[in-house]
């Protein structure tokens, strides 16, 4: 990649801009600057004062075939060939070409978000008293040139027309780089628009950019990376946004079908396939294509017979490299793999979008179910996929840094599901989990705490007032939350701790009415209520918290301390049926286990096995 940085003037940019010399690749995103930055930057055009690079890329480049189009409120031809692509500078240079060309009307908004048609003038007297005056001087107006206040019954300012604006003192600047002599010799104040003209239009007509122009050589990669680099104030651009632009330039799909392909519209057309499984709601355009680039690098690993195959991938610019044939073989089978993750994760009760702990782990699960085809459903290799999938959420693993673990994941996990004597997949050999961890696990910020939630639902959670099962239907037309087994009014009064009063062990998952009735009231008068209302004894009653890993005995006396060490032991155990591995006890217990004697951890997952695997 090479590249020059040469200077431009202003008006150079405006006639490439309205020509279609400069045209914007398609990852761009639209037009977005408000009206008080556009005048901003119309008094640093007026003083003279330096403004940042501007990033092209030169047309004719054979490795990127960006689909141009013309900056907003320009029109073009059909088929007209850009010879440099904008990738930095959208804003400003259409800014600077709707105010300053034509009849200077800017489609813009104000900082409400409000839309507004606005152009733009100057006070030449008072533009000319002071330097610092020409901020004051600059001036926006609304396109029919009145200015109104009262609700818009009253006009303040009518700069309707030339001679209005003339008789006023206000030049219009769309003519700056137009026939602004032939306005200038029509003021009756003849001094003043030669002082105007010699301070400001005239600098003006040799104002310059600087100009960062990449060469023909430049990949996509070098592209997405240089333009991050230097659009640091911008809009960023993501790997979506720049196949987008390749895509729409594949002159192979455009000889077959006759019509450029659209990956925005494929994408909706994706969301819309998954519109009734509502925990595939976060997942981002570009997860789908990361997921398409680990299968895509996976098959040419597999297919190499030099003996050095290629790496599998799903780094950024590797998802780069992906071609539209790359992109259209693999979209259907991961379309149907990610409604498949939908209802894997309905089987670890994870049922709304807000209680998925990591949607970027849906990724490589996505991608590993096509990898493993129908094989993904038997009992043995399912019972490996959870493991795998638990070890990611108790042991935190997906929350940053997570290409690699992605590539390591479709490379190991496949094989072991398929064949437990394989090597363990990094991610099951990776996972630990401390006691002390359920102490900090307070909110659903954290992967574990939604985890954790979900397996006691998992357990066979039932509801305490109507002893039903808490599944996906309950879930949603019980309106089950997350709630405090001690109220929060109960703990505070009690001088409990915050640190034990919002932990996981202090919180299950109830259904809004049985909420209610618990209140802020103590466990030995809320469970009386509940027994009451619910017409349930005592016994049965106990039962049903059992199905939440609560120890009735602790609730009916009010014992914070008991109960906190005694479900924090059933816990833990919990975590241990769901990733295969002890959890690191490193608080004191200080009480019998007698409660956990009766938990079965095996009815979970996979054996018990020690840390260090």
């Amino acid at each position: 990649m090479g590249f020059l940085t040469p200077m431009y003037e202003l008006a150079e940019y405006l006639d490439w801009a309205r020509s279609g010399d400069v045209q914007l690749p398609d990852f761009q995103r639209g037009y977005k600057w408000e009206d008080e930055r556009i005048r901003q930057l119309l008094v640093t055009v007026l003083r003279g004062h330096p403004m940042g690079a501007v990033m092209l890329l030169k047309g004719g480049n054979a490795q990127v075939r960006f689909k141009p189009r013309a900056l907003e409120g320009v029109t073009l031809p059909p088929n007209k060939e850009a010879k440099f692509l904008l990738l930095d500078g959208q804003q400003r240079l259409t800014s600077l070409t709707q105010a300053l060309s034509g009849d200077g009307s800017v489609a813009t908004k104000d900082s409400r978000g409000k839309l507004l048609d606005r152009r733009y003038l100057v006070h030449m007297e008072t533009a000319l008293s002071d330097m610092n005056r020409v901020e004051d001087a600059v001036i926006s107006i609304p396109v029919d040139g009145m200015v109104r206040t009262n609700f818009g019954k009253d006009i303040t300012l009518d700069l309707s027309d030339a001679d209005k604006q003339r008789s006023q003192g206000y030049f219009p600047l769309h003519l700056i780089y137009g026939d602004y002599m032939s306005w200038i010799l029509e003021l009756d104040d003849r001094d003043l628009g030669k002082r105007f003209h010699e301070r400001f239009l005239k600098p003006a007509a040799t104002y310059d950019i600087p100009a960062i122009v990449l060469d023909e050589e430049t990949d996509k990669a070098a592209v997405a990376t240089v333009f991050e680099k230097v659009n640091i104030g911008g809009l960023p651009l993501n790997v979506f946004e720049l196949l987008t632009a390749v895509f729409a330039g594949d002159a192979n799909y455009y000889r077959a079908t006759g019509e450029d392909f659209r990956l925005n519209d494929d994408w909706h057309a994706t969301q819309e396939h998954w519109s009734a499984y509502p925990v595939l709601a976060r997942v981002e355009n570009t997860d789908f294509l990361q997921a398409v680039t680990m299968l895509v690098s996976r098959q040419r690993a597999m297919q190499d017979v030099s003996g050095r195959p290629p790496a599998i991938t799903a780094r950024r610019e590797d998802v780069l490299k992906l071609t539209l044939a790359d992109y259209l073989e693999w979209r259907d089978p991961l379309r149907e793999a990610f409604i498949w993750c939908s209802t894997f994760l309905a089987d670890q009760h994870i049922f709304a979008p807000r209680d998925v702990p990591y949607s970027k782990q849906l990724v490589p699960l996505a991608a590993i179910k096509v990898a493993l085809g129908k094989h993904a459903d038997l009992i043995g290799v399912r019972q490996r996929l959870v493991r795998w999938y638990w070890c990611g959420v108790l042991g935190e693993l997906y929350g940053s840094t997570i290409e690699t673990r992605f590539a390591r994941d479709i490379e190991g996990v496949p094989e072991w599901a398929l064949d437990e004597t394989r090597p363990v997949p990094r991610t099951v050999q990776d996972a630990s989990f401390t006691e002390s961890r359920l102490h900090s696990l307070r909110t659903r910020n954290a992967a574990a705490y939604k985890g954790i939630a979900a397996l006691v639902l998992a357990k066979g959670a039932r509801d305490w007032m109507e002893d039903k099962a808490l599944d996906k239907v309950q879930y949603v037309t019980a309106e089950v939350d997350v709630h405090h087994v001690f109220p929060k009014k109960w703990c505070e009064d009690h001088g409990i701790e915050a640190e034990r009063q919002e932990s996981i062990v202090n919180k299950t998952s109830i259904s809004a009415r049985t909420n209610r009735v618990i209140g802020g009231a103590a466990p030995s008068i809320y469970l009386d209520v509940i027994e009451a209302k619910a017409d349930i004894d005592g016994s049965d009653l106990d039962q049903l918290l059992a199905s939440h890993l609560i120890p009735a005995a602790s609730l009916r006396s009010d014992d914070f301390d008991d109960y906190f060490v005694r479900r924090r032991e059933l816990l833990c155990l919990l975590v241990e049926a769901a990733i295969g591995k002890s959890v690191q006890r490193d608080i004191d217990q200080g009480f019998a286990d007698e409660d956990s004697a009766h938990f079965e951890p095996a009815a979970l997952s996979e054996p018990v096995e020690e840390q260090g695997d």
